[in-house]
């Protein structure tokens, strides 16, 4: 047998043999389908298409159809050898022939191209259809922005620009009267930069707001923003809240800036005059001093890199020296005195001013006189004096201006 297979005779005689046998039987299957085929459900094999594209035959420089659905399904049975081509060639098409019909509602049913050696079904089988007169118009583009609450604070939108301002609309003329506006939607949210050459979809409704499904030169537009900031130059005020300490008192509070520049979008700059300062308790200010504060400013507004200002704050010490004794000075020989007004030979004095140098004060440093020099027996109204090492910014007044002493 390996003889055999190693012989090229007997390997030629082999071929021959199974080409004879392939041709009688490729001839004896051809004549079986060929008799089969022309009777009906023998030898037949079915084949569904869902998507098949449904064409339009009208004048479409004049009409436009609604209700023509997008795509048909189509049901192809046949003999395998006629079906499989259509099936995967797709070299047939699905149309509704509309050429002799007018404007108006009308019945009509799917036609196709498919060879008549197969019989075909199509879903839908008729459609409702409307044929109207076309309309052509030109629309202007409206922008809107979306989330615009949503762009860091102080920004807002500046300048735009689109690369068509306009689109040419194609649908029926009744359509046409309903639109109400063409627009685009941009959304900004938390953008923080200029938005460049981005492509947006067009949008079509009715008056109602309603969303149209109309033919459009183009479908979507490229438009381009700017982000401002904008600013304003309002003046400061410094706000308090409480009093200074008992024995203070305030002589002064001034900041090392009067006007600040803010940030905010326009409509909330338009309603700010001035921006207040957080609030400083001067309850707790002992001293003069400087401090930094920061702003209490309302949503939606900051004042870029300033945070805070300088505020000085001036503030004056009073201090009660009591009960300090009132010295005569040139009384008479033989003369005594007698205190009516006050009744005792004393008084408080108030020391007023720089707090340091009121916190190492003595009542060593003051003396409290009248001078009586002259006077005569009898009452007498006499202005009182104190003696001090005088100091600048400190004032020192006495509990009386003038007492009343009687001269015996």
């Amino acid at each position: 047998m390996d003889n055999w297979f190693q012989s090229k005779w007997f390997i030629r005689i082999l071929a021959l043999g199974f080409a004879i046998t392939l041709f009688i039987f490729v001839n004896v299957e051809s004549n079986s389908s060929s008799s089969e085929s022309s009777i009906p459900g023998r030898n037949s094999q079915t084949q569904t298409i869902d998507d098949v594209p449904v064409d339009i035959d009208i004048n479409s420089d004049d009409y436009v159809v609604s209700g023509v659905p997008e795509y048909a399904t189509v049901t192809l049975e046949g003999s395998p050898a006629m079906i499989m081509p259509a099936v995967f060639n797709r070299n047939f098409s699905v149309y509704v022939d509309l050429r002799e019909l007018g404007e108006g509602n009308h019945t009509v049913e799917l036609q196709h191209t498919v060879s008549d050696d197969i019989r075909v079904y199509i879903e839908p089988k008729t459609i409702e259809v409307s044929i109207e007169e076309r309309a052509n118009q030109e629309y202007p583009i409206t922008v809107e922005f979306l989330n615009t609450d949503q762009l860091p604070p102080g920004v807002e939108v500046g300048g735009y620009e689109l690369d068509q301002s306009s689109v040419n609309i194609t649908t029926s003329r009744r359509i046409m009267e309903q639109i109400g506006v063409v627009k685009i939607y941009v959304d900004v949210a938390g953008q923080e930069t200029s938005i460049s050459n981005r492509e947006v979809p067009v949008n079509v409704y009715d008056t109602q707001g309603n969303e149209l499904q109309v033919r459009l030169d183009r479908e979507s537009v490229v438009v381009s923003v700017d982000f401002i900031s904008p600013s304003k130059v309002v003046p400061i005020d410094i706000e308090t809240t409480g009093d200074v300490p008992e024995d203070f008192s305030l002589l002064s509070i001034s900041a090392n800036l009067d006007e600040a520049e803010i940030f905010a979008v326009s409509d909330i700059l338009e309603r700010i005059e001035s921006i207040p300062t957080e609030k400083i308790d001067l309850s707790e200010i002992t001293e003069s001093g400087t401090i930094d504060v920061g702003f209490d400013l309302p949503d939606g507004v900051n004042t870029g890199e300033l945070e805070t200002i300088e505020v000085s704050v001036q503030v004056e010490e009073a201090r009660v020296l009591e009960a300090m004794a009132i010295e005569e000075e040139e009384l008479a020989n033989g003369q005594a005195v007698t205190y009516v007004d006050p009744s005792e030979a004393e008084m408080d004095i108030t020391v007023t001013g720089n707090e340091t140098f009121l916190r190492e004060l003595s009542p060593d440093d003051f003396r409290v006189l009248v001078n009586l020099a002259g006077l005569e027996p009898g009452e007498h109204l006499v202005p009182v004096e104190v003696e001090w090492n005088e100091v600048e910014d400190v004032t020192v007044t006495p509990e009386f201006e003038e007492i009343t002493v009687e001269i015996e």
